[in-house]
């Protein structure tokens, strides 16, 4: 875990942005449920860019060149993070919209 904060920039990037809806959650004082999808979606992005990252790593070791096929097997590693990260910020805003619109 520490390996991936510390020499992986997205996880970074990641984790500044849960801090973020960490302190809007707090802000707006929501519920316990929306808490515990909130903590879930965090983990599940993290975990999914964790496998991006082993993924990326694993085909640098077999392959150090390039690709086109291990290009490929990348890209659709990445695909699989912006669909966690893309249906994590649906449900974000869905949690969050009555609370900044209301």
């Amino acid at each position: 875990m520490f390996i991936l904060i510390y020499s992986e920039a997205a996880i970074k990037a990641q984790l500044f942005f849960i801090t973020l809806f960490i302190v809007l959650g707090i802000y707006f004082e929501i519920s316990l449920n929306e808490w515990i999808i909130q903590i879930f979606l965090m983990g599940f992005v993290l975990s999914i860019e964790s496998l991006n990252t082993s993924v990326e790593k694993i085909c640098d070791f077999v392959h150090p060149d390039f690709n086109k096929k291990i290009g490929i097997i990348k890209d659709m590693a990445a695909g699989a993070v912006s669909f966690a990260v893309i249906s994590s910020l649906i449900i974000l805003f869905i949690i969050y919209y009555p609370y900044i619109f209301n």
